[in-house]
């Protein structure tokens, strides 16, 4: 439980930040205690809204001297409640909103925590520039966000995750010191990396102000097409044969099941069916080049030998960008597709790629044992193993009665993760949602490492205090 804030300390932070620094209003801080989905509900006796690293820095050295805890928050839109206060101060960093520098030379772009994705994207294609993270979220999604929950997104399977993308930081320390190692470096082998910390630790080691990320060339040309499948087994054939016949140019597979982009037609207006029947299983492959038509070619190639060998039923290749766009909004509305199906349990989880079909095939089996009549909707990102697993409620209970049984059914789930050499959490993090989870299966001495970390730089536990070790 978080410890009441004394008054004189919510005095002393708007002294602090003054005039439009901080906030009380309820109608502004409702949209920021509520997680997106509306699990969790939170409360803060205030809000604060530093406009510059200077005055994050005054902010958590002001708590940390009087001990009282911060939730830092972006964009919220965080699925685990880690930036959801419950009694702490709320500190948005989204007047943080500078792109400090961006640099073709260098291929970097140095930009503020309060940068949203997707204008980071909007400054390097200015420069004829990417910066390759892509988020059905990035409107809202910050950078300090992505940074702090080390977010993965499409095309991890070419890039990595934002671990990868990230050259340098500046972060506000939990006793409130500035760090700042907003360095452009590509090699810099000088003992233990301080930012790698920062990364996904999900504001429990500190603030991240400002962050110095890695930029590429945009492609030349671009194809994507969308399959048809009998199996989750033939899309894991599929991604290994197009890794091979395309020479390493597939960006993104992400995989559907029909439920999924059944939800999503059904409830997305706009959206319409991607071929002309319906399969069980659906990927969207987009492949890129720096060369002209040679994304088209080895796109097409691929597809016109899988459709011979049987490995898929049907596809279609998006022949403008429009229809490239439809393609991609029946995968990124796959979560938005299910909201007005009632509760589901959902799982962000990885597994070996080469595991993954296993994992589908056994869990939809074990949940279907454990809860008859649910509705699965499975998706994710083929390349990197990673799979939303979400269970929907029967269409004859109600809301509270497939909630009642969320703990045990993700419980089985969760097992069977650790069983096949997974993880509970693939790129959402842990938040308060998954923490008491991960503690279950993390070993003795990886926890007593953890924590040792976490005690050197936060001794009073002052960073979002109820998440992590």
């Amino acid at each position: 439980m978080t410890i009441p804030v004394p008054a004189d300390v919510v005095s002393r932070l708007k002294a602090v930040l003054g005039a439009g620094g901080w906030s009380q209003d309820p109608d502004l801080l409702a949209p920021k205690l509520i997680e997106w989905r509306g699990r969790w509900q939170g409360t803060t006796p205030l809000l604060v809204l530093p406009r510059s690293t200077a005055e994050v820095s005054a902010v958590v050295g002001l708590c940390a001297e009087a001990g009282v805890a911060i939730t830092p928050q972006g964009g919220n839109t965080g699925l685990v409640s880690g930036q959801i206060p419950q009694g702490e101060i709320l500190l948005s960093t989204e007047r943080l909103n500078a792109v400090r520098d961006i640099d073709a030379f260098d291929d970097v772009i140095v930009a503020e925590a309060g940068v949203t994705l997707a204008a980071v994207h909007e400054a390097a294609a200015k420069l004829n520039r990417r910066f390759p993270l892509g988020l059905a979220s990035e409107g809202s999604a910050t950078v300090g966000g992505v940074v702090s929950t080390n977010a993965g997104g499409t095309q991890v399977l070419r890039f990595g995750t934002t671990r990868s993308l990230v050259l340098g930081l500046e972060a506000v320390l939990p006793n409130g010191e500035v760090w700042n190692g907003l360095k452009r470096l590509r090699k810099d082998n000088t003992g233990y990396d301080l930012k790698q910390l920062l990364i996904g630790a999900e504001g429990t080691l500190g603030v991240v102000t400002a962050a110095s990320l890695k930029l590429f060339p945009r492609p030349v040309s671009t194809a994507t097409a969308i399959c048809g499948l009998s199996s989750a087994r033939d899309a894991i054939t599929l991604l290994a044969r197009a890794k091979e016949e395309t020479g390493g140019a597939v960006e993104a597979f992400e995989l559907m099941g029909r439920a999924g982009v059944g939800y999503a037609i059904k409830n997305i207006p706009g959206l319409r069916e991607p071929l002309e029947g319906t399969h069980p299983w659906y990927v969207l492959v987009e492949t890129t080049s720096g060369e002209p038509g040679v994304a088209e070619a080895a796109l097409e190639r691929l597809l016109a030998h899988a459709l011979e060998d049987g490995l898929i039923a049907d596809a279609a290749v998006a022949q403008t960008e429009t229809q490239a766009r439809a393609f991609w909004a029946v995968r990124e509305n796959q979560s938005g597709g299910q909201k007005a199906e009632g509760a589901a349990w959902k799982h962000d989880v990885s597994v070996p790629v080469s595991k993954m079909a296993e994992f589908i095939e056994r869990a939809t089996a074990m949940v279907e044992a454990f809860r008859p009549g649910v509705r699965i909707v499975a998706f994710g990102h083929v390349g990197d193993g990673n799979v939303h697993y979400d269970v929907l409620r029967r269409q004859d209970e109600s809301d509270e009665a497939h909630n009642a049984l969320r703990d045990e059914g993700s419980r089985r789930v969760h097992d069977l993760v650790m069983e096949l050499d997974g993880s509970i959490s693939a790129e959402h993090g842990l938040g308060a949602a998954k923490t008491a989870d991960a503690l279950r299966y993390k070993s003795p001495i990886e926890i007593e490492a953890l924590r040792a970390i976490r005690a050197a730089l936060d001794p009073g536990r002052i960073m979002n205090p109820r998440v992590l070790f």
